[in-house]
Order: C-alpha cells, then sequence, then structure tokens
C-alpha cells in the first residue's frame, strides 16, 4: 500500500523539489504552506510520515506539534535552518522523531524517511517497478518494457521516463528535469531536455506526433499521463 507523506513548509521551490523526489520513491505527496492547513490535512488524510518545517507563518512547526501530538502518534521528521542544539532538543521533546538541517541532500532525506518508516514497523512500497499502460519500468535492472517487447533507452531517456512515471500527472519544467538528471550541478542547455523527450517519445509511444503517455504542457515543461 502506497504511503502517504505530509510535507509542511513555505519554501515552495524547496516543496516541489522534495514532492517530485518522494513521488518518485513511490510515495503519495501531499503539501501544506502554514501550520494550520497542516493540521487540517493531518486529520483529514492521516499521513504516514510528516515532513515539518520549524519557521512557519500561522503555527510554527513547534506549534502544530503541540496540537498534533495530542491527536496523533505520526512519525515527524523536523526540517530547519535553525543549527543551535537548543532548537533540536526542544523539536525532539515535542515529538519530533528525527531532524535534518537545511540545505539538505534530497537522497539523504527520501533515505531517513524509508529508515523512520522501518523503524516504525511500517511496509515500504515497492519503488523499484513502476507501470501506466503498457510500459513497464523496473529501476533495479534497468529494464524497460512496452507491450512486453524491451526497449533500449539511453541513460538520460530511462532517468527522465523513471522520473515522470514516478509522478504521473506532475508538470516538470524542463530545468526541473535538467537538475533531477544532473543533480546539484546543472550544466548545458534546458533545449537538451527536448531532444531527450522526442527520443523517447519515439521509442514508447504508439504514435509520436500525438503522445499517449508523455505530455507537453505548453510554456512550462513535461509530464506523464494520468491513467
Amino acid at each position: 500500500m502506497t504511503k502517504t507523506i505530509l510535507i509542511v513548509d513555505d519554501e515552495e521551490r524547496l516543496v516541489s523539489l522534495v514532492k517530485a523526489y518522494l513521488e518518485q520513491g513511490g510515495f503519495r505527496a501531499l503539501t501544506a504552506r502554514n501550520g494550520r492547513d497542516a493540521l487540517f490535512l493531518a486529520r483529514q488524510e492521516k499521513p504516514d510520515l510528516i515532513l515539518l518545517d520549524v519557521m512557519m507563518p500561522e503555527l510554527d512547526g513547534y506549534q502544530f506539534l503541540r496540537q498534533h501530538r495530542q491527536e496523533r502518534n505520526t512519525p515527524v521528521i523536523l526540517l530547519t535552518a535553525k543549527v543551535e542544539e537548543d532548537d533540536r532538543v526542544l523539536g525532539l521533546e515535542l515529538g519530533a522523531d528525527d531532524y535534518v538541517t537545511k540545505p539538505f541532500s534530497p537522497r539523504e532525506l527520501l533515505a531517513r524517511i524509508r529508515a523512520l518508516l522501518r523503524r516504525t514497523g511500517q511496509n515500504l512500497p515497492d519503488a523499484g517497478m513502476l507501470r501506466a499502460g503498457d510500459i513497464s519500468l523496473d529501476k533495479d535492472s534497468f529494464l524497460v518494457k512496452v507491450n512486453d517487447v524491451r526497449v533500449d533507452l539511453t541513460r538520460s531517456e530511462f532517468d527522465l521516463l523513471a522520473v515522470m512515471m514516478a509522478a504521473p500527472g506532475h508538470t516538470f519544467s524542463r530545468f526541473d528535469l535538467l537538475e533531477r538528471l544532473q543533480g546539484d550541478t546543472v550544466e548545458g542547455y534546458e533545449r537538451t531536455i527536448d531532444v531527450h523527450i522526442k527520443n523517447l517519445r519515439a521509442k514508447i509511444e504508439p504514435d509520436p506526433r500525438h503522445p499517449r503517455y508523455i505530455e507537453t504542457v505548453y510554456g512550462v515543461g513535461y509530464r506523464f499521463a494520468l491513467e
């Protein structure tokens, strides 16, 4: 069963990147921009884990924790720029399970999430296999099939497809996709993404001129179609 992660932070770009990484990792990601909205979502959706910023409008992370811990014992990882020991101790005393200082590596954050869910006895999603329509993608064996026929992709094409398949309906800008391919040091031109997408469509789409899977969002970028 897919696990739901609630991301609570008022930094729009950080939230977008973390959400994309979580969805690529096989999780369902919800977002809130302040503590009050987060309380409402936590009550309605009952997430399996919460990523919680400390410095926020409305209710800050500490105030959210005080209220939420009266209702549920959801695992919580604090995301904060604060590095003082007293701040870390306060968060843990209020019920946080882990503490990540900004800036952080999304890959490390994903590892901490998985570790915390294991510690709390929750089964994790199978992040290795992705399926949509006639396409299957196995990240462990680097294998893509269309109608059960193997399709040979370059590493960049494979990574692009994996990122988008993991978050169907999510629109990625060209820069977002370039960043996902190259990591923290992005070099090159965003238009190279267009070339990769064109080649990828030629390999997986029934009709590349009228894509079924990889949709163009004009003026923005690309997204993998919802079923």
